[in-house]
């Protein structure tokens, strides 16, 4: 067996371990950890920093185990990449290694209040004031904005910050930090993707960007250095009580925002290639080489990769979807009409029609393209033939109209249609869901045999840095992948007419939220 690469895969709902062979890109080994999510208060989202580095651990651990008992040599592996949730906010203390507040998680709204009070400081209450810097329109879903509400909000953080023991990251960031020495001399980096969801990078500097950092009023010293996704941070040392310590000594040398991997993974390396992602939420990229596009039709300009020190950044437009998969969650653990996820598809697959019922599933308000906070979930259509199935249905469809929306957004943007969807992420085992987005995009679904597209890229990535150089990137060497095809099945009027039903139900979840509501988000 040639030389190995292993991949950290710290996604919102869960965290896996995977080891890929450099030369064929197979995969040989993995291990996954569901991690919770906790609910402090209506629309608070939060996770346990030191849970999160656990489930690192303990995937490491298990993957290792699983390689002895196949007889895989674990001194093989050669480099480890991270890729990560994007935007999740952790705050640290680098004299004791703590972390100072729990994560804020991505999808959380508490920071409404905190964007509404910042809109009043923008000529026009402009939420687009700084698109063409950081690529972003302010929303609570971006790093800036959690990280100022915790500066108000955590009298432990400001102490931190005034005692310059303080230090920010994104989830990488943190996990970086503690598997490169920790307190006792960690490098405190990030890559420039996960840089570019923070809402205080200047994408084209590539740099922090000292006016927004002074606009949130963001102590820049807090901040990790800003690296590419593909060169060595430092060597992973794990505290030696643990056997991951098996990895001690491999370089940590590939960093991606996941959705960031996944485009990597999917090969999306020229310009107009793009994939959809089907995790927590859905997320649509498309690569536009080496020049940002900036989006009139509400996607986001995000930095797609920089493959080494001396490479050139590319681009990336956006759609975002909130919830995908975590729609399928909900249904599972707050209304218990399943006990798996898997339950919920069979639920959907029973009916095969949502019999007029539509389910916008905007928990946290809507994203791409509407950037609309105060939108909330709604389930409408209902009639006394409703059940349990037509709604599971629904939920499925929800994820598929999201998606349709996005790509209608791409393609006005981009002026080229795309031909054909590539897709990845834990939902696209669903075998119904594909059929059916391929019959509302009305254009053929292609999904890779291998659906770990976001672990694989960072591990290309780690694999290609500069004094690894066990995996090459050149187009000529990438393995040509084996994929399976959904064609649309219905007619396009019918779709059509489903679609702009979808489109009404959303009309119908907006403005529903204000923030100077009696309860203001406290529970009752």
């Amino acid at each position: 067996l040639g030389p190995l690469v292993g991949a950290i895969d710290q996604g919102t709902s869960s965290t896996r371990f995977l080891v890929f062979n450099a030369e064929t890109a197979e995969l040989l080994s993995h291990h996954q950890v569901e991690i919770k999510q906790e609910f402090p208060r209506e629309g608070w989202v939060e996770q346990d920093p030191k849970e999160i580095l656990n489930s690192v651990y303990e995937c490491v651990e298990k993957t290792c185990e699983k390689m002895r008992q196949l007889n895989i040599n674990i001194s093989n592996i050669r480099a480890i990449g991270v890729t990560n949730q994007r935007e999740t906010t952790v705050v640290w203390d680098k004299t004791t290694g703590e972390p100072l507040y729990n994560a804020i998680v991505w999808l959380d709204l508490r920071t409404q209040s905190t964007v509404e009070r910042l809109l009043k400081r923008i000529p026009g209450k402009n939420k687009t004031f700084s698109k063409f810097k950081t690529g972003l329109p302010l929303s609570t879903y971006f790093s800036a904005v959690k990280l100022r509400w915790l500066l108000d909000n955590v009298e432990e953080i400001r102490k931190a910050v005034e005692d310059r023991r303080a230090m920010f990251g994104t989830v990488d960031s943190w996990l970086i930090w503690v598997c490169i020495c920790g307190k006792n001399g960690g490098i405190h980096c990030t890559d420039v993707t996960n840089a570019s969801r923070t809402m205080l990078f200047n994408i084209h500097s590539l740099e922090w960007d000292p006016d927004l950092c002074k606009f949130f009023d963001i102590p820049m010293e807090i901040l990790p250095n800003v690296r590419s996704s593909s060169e060595i941070y430092g060597l992973m040392k794990i505290c030696p009580s643990r056997e991951s310590g098996a990895l001690t000594g491999v370089p940590i040398s590939g960093c991606l925002g996941d959705q960031h991997a996944a485009l990597v993974g999917q090969m999306c390396f020229q310009d107009g290639q793009a994939k959809n992602t089907y995790g927590t939420g859905c997320f649509l990229l498309c690569n536009t080489g080496q020049k940002s596009v900036f989006s009139e039709h509400g996607l986001i300009t995000t930095i797609a990769y920089k493959m080494g020190r001396d490479k050139p950044a590319f681009y990336a437009l956006e759609g975002s979807v909130a919830i995908a998969g975590a729609v399928v969650r909900w249904l599972r653990d707050n209304l218990g009409i399943a006990k798996t996820s898997q339950e919920v598809e069979k639920l959907a697959a029973d009916v095969g029609t949502s019999y007029g019922c539509y389910f916008v599933p905007a928990f946290s308000g809507l994203y791409a393209p509407y950037w609309e906070p105060s939108a909330r979930g709604i389930i409408c259509g209902l009639t006394q033939f409703t059940n349990k199935n037509h709604i599971a249905f629904a939920a499925l469809e929800a994820v598929c109209f999201q998606t349709r929306e996005i790509l209608d957004a791409m393609n006005k943007d981009c002026g080229i249609p795309l031909s054909q969807l590539q897709v990845d992420g834990g939902m696209t085992n669903n075998k119904i869901l594909m059929q059916l987005q391929s019959d509302i995009l009305c254009i053929p679904v292609v999904k890779p045999s291998m659906p770990e597209t976001t672990a694989l890229g960072a591990a290309m990535a780690a694999g290609a840095a500069e004094g690894v150089g066990v995996w090459s990137l050149n187009p000529g060497d990438l393995t040509a992948v084996t994929c399976e095809r959904f064609e649309p099945q219905i007619n396009p009027e019918e779709s059509e007419y489903r679609y702009a039903r979808w489109k009404k139900a959303v009309m119908k979840s907006m403005g529903w939220e204000t923030s100077d509501g009696p309860s203001n988000g406290k529970p009752k």
